[in-house]
């Protein structure tokens, strides 16, 4: 179902209806300010964290601390990494994607900024992004600070644990799997090759803040952006509710393409409750 919201009251339209003012919103801005969330990934196999109500459908994830404070956290968030990232690394961009690269080539993009981690509108040709939670196909070590790629661990993690190996799971988000019964004490974990330090992903866990220079350059974007499109997010996470907020603030025109309920669904000036990729497919033509 397609929605069109105007001053906090909802009314209902046909999803064409609601396309339409969506394309007639694109046209009638040249700065607009892209945020993308999971549901835009999601036609590319990548799972998401929340229902259509918004509410998680899975157990959190992992906190920065906990990782960092727990062996066997890091055991348990490093197996289940070995057999999701077989599906992670290989995944695709889709419509989505493509649609919001083609937004930048038409010169309509001020910045397109991605609360996801898989680098896929990099990979559709997308320019100017914002990964405002990191990149999970890079890792950073705790200690010395060298970056290295995701791709680069995954033949380590399997030289130390060959048993895991024909291991299979339900893919989950970000690069997880699960892994339900597993003993996972015996895993082993590579340390980084230059000091032997911790490895983490160069992204923002739970309980982490975003660097401060990302989101700062995210702001100074948004204060030239004569609108806002929000794809695929629930804005359920401040990190990046804060965006929406803010150009509401300032008086910006926000318009949605998600499926379910948002947190800024109030402040939003129109809203597209259908799939991204089919939703955007105009921007294409």
């Amino acid at each position: 179902m397609a929605t069109s919201l105007s001053d906090s009251a909802e009314t209902v339209q046909p999803a064409s209806a609601s396309n339409d003012a969506l394309r007639a919103f694109v046209d009638r801005h040249q700065r607009i300010f892209v945020l993308t969330g999971a549901g835009c990934s999601t036609e590319s196999g990548i799972a998401d964290y929340r229902d259509e109500r918004g509410e998680w459908k899975r157990p959190q994830p992992v906190t920065f601390q906990a990782f960092m404070r727990d062996e066997a956290v890091r055991r348990r968030y490093w197996a289940r990494s070995l057999i999701g990232w077989r599906q992670l690394g290989a995944a695709l961009p889709n419509a989505a994607h493509r649609a919001l690269a083609a937004l930048e080539a038409r010169g309509q993009c001020e910045v397109l900024l991605t609360q996801n981690v898989d680098g896929l509108h990099q990979a559709a040709g997308s320019r100017n992004v914002i990964d405002l939670h990191g990149r999970i196909d890079a890792i950073r070590c705790m200690n010395c600070g060298q970056t290295s790629r995701r791709h680069d661990l995954q033949p380590r993690l399997l030289d130390l644990n060959p048993g895991w190996a024909a291991l299979d799971a339900t893919n989950a988000p970000d690069g997880d799997a699960d892994l339900d019964g597993q003993d996972f004490s015996t895993f082993r974990i590579p340390p980084c090759a230059r000091c032997g330090g911790v490895l983490k992903p160069d992204v923002v866990f739970f309980g982490e803040n975003v660097p401060a220079e990302r989101r700062d350059a995210a702001l100074a974007h948004l204060a030239r952006a004569d609108a806002m499109l929000v794809v695929g997010s629930s804005l359920m996470v401040q990190s990046g509710y804060r965006f929406v907020a803010r150009a509401a603030a300032a008086g910006l025109p926000i318009a949605s393409v998600t499926i379910g309920r948002t947190r800024a669904d109030a402040l939003l000036t129109l809203k597209v409750s259908e799939s991204c990729g089919s939703t955007l497919n105009f921007l294409l033509t």
